[in-house]
């Protein structure tokens, strides 16, 4: 395996900085705009009115969606002055879809250390270094066995059998995993009494459908990271994307669209990555106007590597 780096890489992209005051105050504003959001969602979501219900369980799917990107710069401890609140804040911010804010570290952590190399391996399970088809697309989109995972994880954590499958992990650490597996077993045993005494549709609403959107939605935003980029190499110019988005995808993917300005320095806060994108525009390979021309430019590679297979006697790619 070729393993690269930028010679000279641009100074600016790469700068380390610490969180300042008003870094904090951006980063409590947008969890105090989430949970307005998810009031007023869950409000419309209990309505009557089928149009109403709808509309919340959408938004309350996208700002499920929302809050796990929070949760993402929890993880970085990009997001307050001092450590201890990162975890606070973290864990709850992963309940509504069930994201284990120390498992979701440890392992996000390891992707930042081995992105380009094979020991690379992400939280959520998509390998963007296969090659993409219309079928693996749709099955990554809608990927609800995660959530049978999840259960297969509180039942290891109740029992005290869990164990870390991708490495070393401290034993503070793996207790720290072990009581967010646990907290989340509670949560099941709530809702099934809340279902078991009435509460179901309540339930369905506020949660369930919600989470039934909000899993493609976070696929979506997942997806460009390093899809289509280069795979054997450690350059984060080459193996990471960027998406200039407006400010309404910028905030809501907490900008996870400035991709590669977040992998050359991962502790700069969130809010401070745009100031860096011309620098990432002008020495990065994958940079894209928006979503949409990723999207596109996703669907085509796909369908041209499902024509490229059926070409192929005796093999099938779907």
């Amino acid at each position: 395996m070729a393993v690269t780096a930028s010679p000279r890489p641009p100074q600016e992209l790469f700068r380390k900085s610490r969180v300042l005051a008003w870094d904090q105050t951006v980063f409590i504003f947008k969890l105090a705009l989430a949970v307005a959001l998810a009031a007023g969602g869950g409000y419309l979501a209990l309505r009557p009115s089928p149009v109403l219900a709808l509309a919340g369980v959408l938004i309350l799917g996208a700002v499920y969606t929302h809050m796990v990107e929070l949760q993402h710069q929890c993880l970085h401890h990009s997001a307050f002055r001092s450590a201890r609140p990162h975890r606070l804040v973290g864990v709850p911010l992963g309940v509504p879809l069930l994201v284990s804010y120390s498992h979701y570290r440890v392992r996000h952590l390891q992707h930042h250390r081995f992105l380009g190399t094979p020991q690379d391996s992400e939280f959520f399970g998509f390998d963007s270094r296969k090659p993409i088809t219309p079928g693996l697309l749709l099955r990554g989109m809608f990927d609800y066995a995660r959530l049978l995972l999840v259960v297969r994880d509180v039942a290891a954590s109740c029992t005290g059998t869990w164990i870390y499958d991708a490495g070393q992990i401290a034993e503070r650490r793996r207790r720290e995993v072990v009581n967010e597996y646990r907290l989340f077993g509670l949560i099941m045993v709530a809702a099934g009494t809340a279902v078991a005494f009435g509460h179901g549709e309540t339930l369905l609403r506020l949660w369930l459908l919600p989470l039934l959107v909000a899993a493609p939605m976070h696929f979506l935003v997942e997806l460009p990271e390093h899809l289509l980029c280069e795979t054997e190499t450690t350059d984060v110019l080459r193996n990471t994307r960027s998406i200039s988005g407006s400010w309404l995808t910028t905030w809501f993917t907490n900008g996870n669209n400035l991709h590669i300005e977040h992998h050359a320095a991962m502790v700069v806060p969130i809010n401070r990555l745009r100031e860096r994108h011309p620098e990432a525009e002008r020495h990065a390979v994958h940079v894209e106007r928006s979503y949409a021309a990723f999207y596109r430019k996703a669907a085509h590679a796909a369908w041209r590597n499902r024509a490229a297979a059926a070409r192929q006697p005796g093999r099938s790619i779907r």
